[in-house]
């Protein structure tokens, strides 16, 4: 054997090469397996396409994937009946370090813009030497379909590789990898058949761990999302969305499709049917799956967008570019698609749902705030989520939606009226609404933090204007209904008392017509955070923001009446204004 070993250099950069490989482009030591497994899937595919024309190279009947960990040897050896490699062909494959063992090639690796990475899914290349991460040593034993002859490639990373003839009884693979020291924990057979089940799960060849003579299944071996729609029982949909989304309940909506096009891929993808125990609002990433040919490649692609973030599932492409980690997905034109495509998908189903107003209403009350986030920081998407907000309302109950506030607007109202607090039922009470019941204008009650912001962004609803009723100056005298009653004090010179006396605190004090029964309200400025964002940044300790509110008086209650007939210097003014502005804050919950 020894006459027949052939040496061959991997070139004079290959140490600093194979140290990137190792060492950088990978995040987690586990990711060998992934890698070995995916190559092992593609060559069973291979040679089963191959078959399509060459009889002579037709896969056994059940072909599988075998794992064998032996601690006492301290070896894995992964088995394959693929394609196989001939001798050419492990240099070509296995040699794409030898053959780009450059300088230049790291460079290309660690330099080059997304679209121009390889993408090494499937191949022997870089991926495969991320087994040097575990291994001190890997040894590939492999006989080419088609022929008898069978050849063994080994190295140990460190410069060189040899190739000699070897004896294999079928045609296929074999990987033998010699477990470094701190690489022992991949010699159990529990942490192997965790990796798979969390990279390989749906590879479609069966993937078995042999322990002490017994083959374990490792894998599902079923691509659900990949089976037409009519082949999966609802059954089969809950049990893998409690699987892909480590949840309990039901899915409110479940999206199975395929789509074909300039990008093609297959999706199943799920609405939960209540909110999941770890809080959306923590975590603002998308968790989506990506899969390439059923491999599992990362769940932190940002398939949808973050205001998205509730829904499950999975994405499978098979022409997706990925870069040589595969954990670092770049911005790739065929990744932005297919983002476009899920995105839009969603939104779509979110649209037909929202008719069911009833199951509509549990799905809000659970993901509604995460919702609004996307009309705050998504312009492309606004107007599709404008049509799903929902809102509690001054004259209606359950939820109410701005198409159905529009609909019931009074004649000579030209805004749309929102108010901002903690508590609808609380708001419900508050004097801010008096003057808008007393004309029957409908107020929509924003409950949520998000509220405090969005509106500033969207500004209209089909042509009509979101204003907060709390900010600024409220004009309802275009709007038709009964005047307010009652006999107006003389405010032209009381205002500039008040405003003398409470200087300090407010930033102006005028009078309002939206008063009916209370004396005064706070308002804030036209322009300037809100009461609602005061409030808020009031509690995270940044104090108002800068702005003082406004103090709106009631001419027409009686403590103004006597306050605008005390005479000029009288010392009361100043107490009695002082009381006025405290009991527009205890109305107003400060």
């Amino acid at each position: 054997m020894s006459e027949t070993l052939e040496r061959h250099e991997f070139g004079a950069e290959v140490g600093r090469l194979l140290d990137l490989v190792v060492h950088a482009l990978y995040s987690e030591r586990e990711i060998f397996l992934r890698e070995l497994v995916a190559n092992a899937a593609d060559a069973v595919d291979r040679r089963r396409f191959e078959a399509l024309t060459d009889p002579a190279l037709s896969l056994p009947a059940e072909p599988k994937l075998r794992i064998v960990p032996d601690k006492a040897a301290r070896t894995i050896t992964l088995s394959d009946p693929g394609i196989g490699m001939s001798k050419p062909e492990l240099v070509e494959h296995l040699g794409t370090i030898a053959r780009s063992g450059t300088l230049a090639f790291a460079r290309r690796l660690a330099e080059a813009p997304a679209a121009e990475k390889p993408s090494l899914i499937g191949q022997f290349g870089v991926g495969f030497y991320s087994a040097f991460m575990v291994a001190e040593r890997v040894e590939v034993t492999s006989r080419r379909a088609g022929t008898d002859e069978a050849w063994r490639w080994a190295s140990e990373g460190s410069g060189e590789y040899t190739l000699a003839p070897a004896e294999r009884a079928e045609p296929g693979t074999d990987i033998v990898l010699h477990i470094k020291p701190d690489a022992e924990e991949f010699l159990e057979p529990l942490r192997l058949q965790t990796i798979i089940r969390k990279w390989a799960d749906h590879i479609t060849i069966p993937i078995l761990i042999v322990q002490d003579g017994k083959e374990e299944p490792a894998n599902e071996g079923t691509a659900l999302w990949r089976k037409p729609k009519a082949e999966v029982t609802e059954e089969q949909y809950a049990e893998f969305y409690r699987h892909v989304a480590h949840a309990f309940d039901t899915p409110w909506a479940t999206l199975h499709w395929r789509a074909e096009g300039t990008v093609e891929f297959a999706a199943l993808l799920f609405i939960p049917g209540m909110k999941p125990f770890a809080a959306v609002e923590g975590d603002r990433e998308s968790h989506v799956r990506l899969h390439v040919r059923r491999m599992f490649i990362t769940d932190s692609a940002g398939l949808l967008p973050s205001w998205l973030r509730f829904v499950q599932g999975v994405v499978d492409t098979e022409d997706l570019p990925l870069n040589v980690s595969r954990e670092m997905l770049q911005s790739t034109p065929a990744l932005a698609r297919i983002r476009r495509a899920v995105t839009t998908r969603v939104l779509g189903e979110l649209k037909s749902k929202a008719k069911e107003a009833e199951s509509y209403a549990g799905f809000w009350e659970n993901f509604g705030p995460v919702l609004k986030e996307g009309v705050w920081e998504d312009a492309e998407h606004r107007k599709d989520l404008a049509a799903l907000l929902r809102f509690r309302s001054s004259a209606a109950e359950g939820w109410v939606s701005l198409a159905d506030y529009v609909g019931r607007m009074k004649p000579g109202q030209e805004v749309i009226y929102v108010l901002l607090g903690d508590d609808a039922e609380v708001l419900k009470t508050s004097p801010q609404l008096e003057g808008f019941r007393a004309k029957g204008v409908e107020v929509l009650l924003l409950t949520d933090q998000i509220d405090a912001f969005w509106p500033e962004r969207m500004a209209e609803f089909e042509g009509k204007p979101i204003r907060s009723i709390t900010q600024g100056t409220v004009d309802l005298s275009k709007v038709e209904g009964a005047a307010p009653e009652g006999e107006a004090a003389d405010l032209a010179a009381l205002l500039p008392r008040l405003q003398e006396a409470l200087k300090e605190e407010v930033s102006e004090v005028r009078g309002t017509d939206r008063l009916v029964e209370s004396a005064a309200v706070l308002a804030a400025p036209q322009y300037g955070p809100d009461l609602q964002m005061q409030r808020l940044l009031r509690r995270a300790g940044r104090g108002n923001g800068g702005a003082l509110p406004v103090l709106e008086v009631n001419p027409r209650h009686p403590l103004l009446r006597r306050l605008a007939a005390l005479p000029d210097g009288d010392a009361a003014l100043a107490e009695q204004a002082g009381l006025l502005l405290d009991l527009a804050r205890v109305q107003d919950g400060d």
